[in-house]
């Protein structure tokens, strides 16, 4: 079984900038295609950006050139930076694998954009 652990979220203005980290042991992120998701209040779960094993990258519409997804050389850490924050962004950031959850859901981490 593997271990999820998002971390980075936080309480911003519109237009600020943050910068998640997803956590694993090992090197599984590096052999899996991962992806970022979110679920904002009364929301549904969805997939905002991904990675596969290969280096492709996909972002939903609503934030490419906001949002960019990437993961360390050992393979153990995957990021979301995120730029040009909007209130639409708020929400619990969570990774998994694509293109569906194969491993148990960590606890995400909070984003709150608001003035």
């Amino acid at each position: 079984q593997v271990q999820l652990v998002e971390s980075g979220g936080d309480l911003v203005q519109p237009g600020g900038s943050l910068r998640l980290s997803c956590a694993t042991s090992g090197s599984l992120i590096r052999f899996a295609a991962m992806g970022w998701y979110r679920q904002a209040p009364g929301k549904l779960r969805e997939l905002v950006a991904s990675v596969a094993a290969s280096g492709y990258i996909n972002y939903v519409d609503s934030v490419k050139g906001r949002f960019t997804i990437s993961r360390d050389n050992a393979g153990n850490t995957m990021y979301l930076q995120i730029n040009s924050l909007k209130p639409e962004d708020t929400a619990v950031y969570y990774c998994n694998t694509i293109p569906t959850a194969r491993w148990p859901w960590g606890q995400g981490t909070q984003v709150t954009v608001s003035s």
